[in-house]
């Protein structure tokens, strides 16, 4: 039976430095034992005045002066952050290393050429933010379930050895320290977590994934000679659960395994498939588990107040996002495993961009909608707005066509959640129905695009037709085929201007004069009536929106 390697907290400094230290990240001053628990993972936005929940983890992209990073920690240190990393090499003179005792914040360095973005996800995977919930976490082999960086520094302890645990894409789940031992390319692929394309198809080329997916036993795979950065030999063993191949176990060993340490590493696997099961079930239930407390705080009912507490958003003014993540499948396709698949991808995407921006935010697929809620800032006047830049570049940054983002008004209270909800609702149903080329609106841009297909859905539900001028010009374009209706909205369109409305419909000024003058005499229409006038462009527009179905 594996036993941890660290006695460390799960979500602490020390652990986050045991495990991502050296490769990743380094301390560069401070108490890295601290067991205090990291609660969140936050970037850090100098343009923003929003306050970083307590015990956060703070990332600094872009702070690199001294000065700048002293300001920084004496900020963080009043909120009792748990920590802050800045772009390595990190400067560490007698003020800063005397602002770091003050604040009780440990200053830490990233590596030069690793990413912010995999820095944020492999902290979150490793403090385990957002797990289901138990009081206790359930254990494995003598770890917390889903520990894979523990798991990872077990078997390297077992092997003497660097590992990574990876999966079937060559994605870094995890990796075990003294990873510094290995080759320029072990630390190349955990830099950014992946293994890089040039390695994976010199694998492929040689058979070595085939073969791995074929054995049950550690396969020796050799240094390539024409790569220096690839130096050291691997032993690989792949991860199944019966017949699945869930990923891969990658040890870099200068000479053969024993038999002992080879049979270690197969009783190793085991273990990890237990974990990366138990991981995506605990993934599946915690999803379910959000959107339940998600749907819960929208619909501002009884249980809401505490669906509200749970996701931490007690206490704060909240606006409501809501994305439509493409069109939906036609009934007789049904929803399809790759629609269904893309839609969870971009829900996942969104979350974490939210995440990274808002410090207290929820976010959770309800139906075909995905709906975020974030906290904002009760004193800020540009919330809505500072949204819509955000959810703007969310779409540039995913590259999506389809999405669509509607924005609600803040809520300052629980009551308005309600509200904010169905605004983003209605500005998404502008979107849809919307003939501009446009991907995100806040419903405060679009009220009255609004009113007008909420008054369409209730002539609908009555039954209203078309009536009055409009109606006896429709029946006489469609009796004659003429195109009165058209010549009306043309130059409804213009404010009148002639010039212009009879350019838009290639029409000569004098025959569009001649059109207007008998849509007057049919309809019985006074175009010198600004109600009248009005009442048409109303009734134009509800012709041509949609009513819900």
């Amino acid at each position: 039976m594996l036993a941890p390697v660290t006695s460390s907290p799960r979500s602490s400094i020390g652990r986050v430095v045991e495990d991502l230290g050296t490769t990743l990240l380094h301390l560069a001053c401070g108490d890295a034992d601290s067991t205090a628990e990291i609660s969140s993972v936050v970037f850090y936005d100098p343009l923003d005045d929003a306050v970083p929940p307590n015990h956060a983890i703070v990332l600094a992209v872009g702070v690199r002066e001294p000065h700048e990073v002293v300001a920084l920690l004496d900020r963080l240190g009043a909120h009792q952050a748990a920590g802050l990393v800045v772009r390595g090499p990190v400067e560490v003179d007698d003020t800063c290393a005397e602002t770091v005792a003050r604040a009780g914040v440990p200053l830490l360095g990233l590596t030069p050429g690793a990413s912010w973005a995999q820095l944020a996800a492999m902290l979150r995977s490793l403090i385990a933010e957002g797990d289901v919930g138990e009081a206790e976490p359930e254990t494995l082999g003598g770890l917390p379930s889903g520990d894979l960086f523990a798991l990872a520094n077990a078997i390297g302890t077992l092997l003497d050895a660097p590992v990574t645990i990876e999966d079937r894409s060559s994605r870094v789940l995890a990796f075990s320290g003294r990873q510094d031992e290995a080759d320029p390319s072990r630390v190349e692929t955990v830099l950014g977590r992946q293994v890089p394309q040039r390695y994976t198809r010199i694998l492929e080329e040689r058979g070595v994934f085939r073969e791995l997916y074929r054995s049950t036993a550690p396969v020796r795979v050799q240094p390539l000679a024409s790569d220096g950065d690839f130096a050291i030999p691997r032993v690989a063993l792949a991860v199944r659960a019966g017949d699945e191949i869930l990923g891969s176990i990658w040890a870099a060993v200068r000479s053969p395994l024993s038999t002992e340490r080879s049979q270690a590493l197969q009783d190793s696997a085991k273990l990890v498939a237990l974990h990366l099961l138990r991981m995506r079930a605990g993934a599946d239930v915690e999803r379910r588990l959000r959107a339940d407390l998600v749907a819960t705080a929208l619909e501002a009912g009884p249980g809401s107040s505490e669906a509200i507490a749970r996701l931490g958003l007690a206490d704060q003014t909240c606006l409501v996002l809501a994305m439509a993540t493409g069109d939906a499948p036609s009934a007789a396709a049904g929803e399809g495993p790759r629609h269904v698949a893309e839609r969870q991808r971009l829900a996942d995407a969104f979350a974490l961009h939210l995440s990274a921006v808002y410090p207290r935010s929820a976010t959770a697929p309800i139906g075909d909608v995905v709906y975020g809620i974030v906290g904002v800032r009760r004193d800020s006047d540009d919330v809505e707005e500072r949204a819509e830049r955000i959810a703007t570049e969310f779409l540039d940054w995913v590259g999506a066509e389809h999405p669509r983002i509607g924005i609600g008004p803040a809520a300052p209270e629980l009551a308005g959640l309600a509200r904010s909800r169905s605004g983003a609702d209605r500005a998404l149903r502008v979107l849809a129905q919307g003939t501009a080329v446009r991907r995100v609106a806040r419903i405060s841009e679009v009220r009255v695009d609004a009113l007008v297909i909420e008054l369409a859905d209730l002539a609908a539900a009555r039954g209203d037709g078309v009536a009055g001028p409009v109606a006896r010009l429709v029946a006489y374009d469609a009796k004659r085929g003429a195109s009165l209706v058209e010549t009306l909205r043309a130059w409804l369109d213009a404010f009148g201007d002639v010039a212009a409305a009879s350019a838009a419909v290639y029409t000569h000024p004098n025959t569009f004069r001649y059109r207007l003058r008998r849509l007057a005499e049919v309809g019985g229409l006074d175009l010198d009536d600004p109600d009248a006038r009005f009442a048409a462009m109303l009734e134009l527009r509800l012709m041509g929106s949609t009513p819900a179905g």
